[in-house]
């Protein structure tokens, strides 16, 4: 009989040393490709994951164009080499559904109706997988919406939280993602308070998961404080080149 795990020690640490409330380190960067129009790069804990917009642009084909605003097109891949165990290239079941959930998340943020009969691309690719990737690449591709200027009510900042070992915490990791009880990913628009996801895998009592939604919405708020700084350096470094090209 495999032998449980244990997740959080008796003064309540994580296998990975943080506390139950604390996120994992977070790393994001803006405008990292230069041949798409908006891109972004996050690492959240051993996640690494890139973002690329293209568009607005033609359709192709033109069948699928909406007449009253644009088509936004999302593609979700795990790299082969992003487990440990190498994945087939093609796409999976997980993936395509996951490509579905994350561009249902971001929709609501984005201004469709101002571009009619054009599509917006957006492709996710996961470098590298450790847990909450399908959170931190909806946190990576509003970012990069945003850097392709992209008109938008609010960014969208994701986070999960769950239930391991009987606690709930924040952010969970690869192992605490299979071996706990409970995942709970949202994705939140801070600005204009408003929850563009909301899934729950596991079992939780309702005090559970008002507890682990409420943290998930916590986690969410200081990852989009990141955001903004992210996008803040970017512009920031554009601006002191232009000065320093000007003096010469």
């Amino acid at each position: 009989m495999k032998e449980k795990i244990r997740l959080v020690d008796d003064s309540g640490i994580r296998t990975d040393g943080r506390k139950p409330d604390e996120l994992r380190p977070i790393k994001l960067e803006a405008g990292v490709l230069s041949n798409a129009d908006g891109s972004a790069y996050i690492e959240q804990g051993k996640n690494k994951i890139l973002a690329a917009v293209y568009g607005p642009r033609e359709v192709h084909p033109r069948h699928l164009a909406l007449p009253d605003r644009a088509l936004l097109r999302c593609r979700y891949h795990m790299a082969p080499f992003s487990v440990q165990e190498r994945k087939s290239p093609a796409p999976s079941r997980r993936e395509i559904e996951l490509s579905k959930v994350i561009r249902e998340s971001l929709e609501p943020a984005i201004f469709l109706e101002r571009f009619p009969r054009t599509a917006i691309d957006l492709f996710i690719e996961v470098l590298q997988a450790d847990g909450g990737t399908r959170v931190a690449g909806i946190t990576a591709a509003s970012l990069a919406l945003a850097d392709a200027g992209i008109p938008m009510k609010d960014m969208v900042a994701a986070c999960a939280a769950g239930k391991a070992d009987g606690h709930i915490l924040l952010d969970l990791n690869d192992l605490e993602d299979k071996e706990g009880e409970a995942d709970v990913p949202v994705a939140y628009m801070p600005s204009i308070n408003r929850v563009g996801l909301l899934q729950m895998d596991g079992q939780l009592t309702p005090e559970e998961f008002e507890k682990a939604f409420n943290l998930a919405i916590e986690g969410c708020k200081r990852i989009y404080a990141l955001q903004k700084e992210a996008l803040k350096a970017k512009y920031l470094a554009i601006k002191e080149a232009v000065e320093e090209a000007g003096q010469k």
